[in-house]
């Protein structure tokens, strides 16, 4: 592993940064919501074409529009940044979805796992090696799921898509690396999924509730505008903590969103927790802290590797 040599101060920030990003993934459920009676269809319609409009009043701001046509002149990026626009659709509608559906505590499951489902893909796609304990991590997961399935007599399709989709997300955006900015990147996926956005909200205009953008009042209206801002922030507060600090410190702060996710379902909107889940979800947690010695057990053969080096 390589020795973590950034500032404190940067690596200070990092952890600010990355820290308030999960922070603010933690309580979005408690803000899609506060937009009801608008639907999840017109929630995630509004979420691309704002965080579009954001993005591109970032872009001038901060004077991005060089990096930007840079990185619109290269065919394989723009693929890259399609497909991973498609996998962040897909993760925000079935998040949103579970969001207003009360099934709060199974998007928090997803995320729970979330990092096993990363370090999957690591060795079966990147072709990585993964140590011991992690591949203990991957089984326990792996049972925690059966248990829910069999136990609970209902697979968990939101929290494996959302796992499957943010996974699936990283790994591209790993692909791609530092070749595109965070901001021009999620302009372009904003982009892409245009089309979309618009197809959802005419069909949604043909329902008989219709478009609720501006038919609930001037509050209701702020609070549906601001989806854009909503989802760009924490998507740029975490792009600036992981250029600060190593994956371990990110691969720990990242449990804060599930856990917060998970007690808003449970202690706030009171969903249903009946023994098999919850014997589900420990399992879950038992993965999860094997996980988090394992990542601990590292950095720390990586210390003692580095004092170890000749000078």
């Amino acid at each position: 592993m390589t020795p973590d040599t950034t500032p404190r101060a940067a690596r200070t920030a990092g952890v600010a940064y990355a820290g308030s990003a999960y922070l603010l993934w933690g309580v979005l459920p408690l803000y899609f919501l506060l937009l009801v009676p608008t639907g999840p269809w017109e929630v995630v319609a509004w979420r691309v074409l704002l965080s579009l409009v954001f993005c591109l009043l970032l872009l001038t701001v901060t004077r991005g529009w060089a990096a930007f046509r840079v990185i619109v002149r290269q065919p394989r990026l723009l693929g890259w940044t399609a497909l991973a626009g498609l996998l962040i659709y897909v993760n925000w509608q079935v998040f949103v979805i579970g969001a207003l559906a009360d099934r709060v505590v199974e998007t928090s499951l997803g995320y729970f796992i979330n990092p096993i489902t990363t370090v999957l893909l690591g060795v079966f796609v990147l072709k990585e090696r993964i140590r011991r304990l992690q591949w203990a991590a991957i089984a326990i997961a792996a049972a925690a799921v059966v248990v829910i399935v069999v136990a609970y007599q209902e697979f968990p399709w939101i929290a494996v898509t959302l796992t499957a989709s943010f996974g699936l997300y990283g790994l591209i955006k790993k692909k791609i690396g530092p070749a595109v900015d965070a901001v021009s990147g999620l302009t372009l996926e904003s982009f892409w999924l245009i089309p979309i956005a618009v197809v959802q909200l005419v069909i949604v205009a043909q329902t008989p509730a219709g478009i609720t953008m501006g038919a609930n009042g001037w509050g209701h209206a702020v609070m549906l505008a601001l989806a854009g801002v909503v989802t760009a922030v924490p998507l740029l507060l975490f792009a600036a903590g992981t250029r600060r600090v190593n994956l371990t410190v990110i691969g720990m702060l990242q449990f804060v969103t599930p856990v917060m996710q998970f007690i808003i379902g449970v202690a706030v909107l009171h969903e249903p927790m009946p023994p098999e889940r919850w014997a589900g979800f420990i399992i879950v947690w038992i993965a999860i802290i094997v996980f988090v010695v394992d990542l601990l057990l590292a950095a720390r053969r990586g210390r003692r590797d580095h004092r170890a080096e000749p000078v």
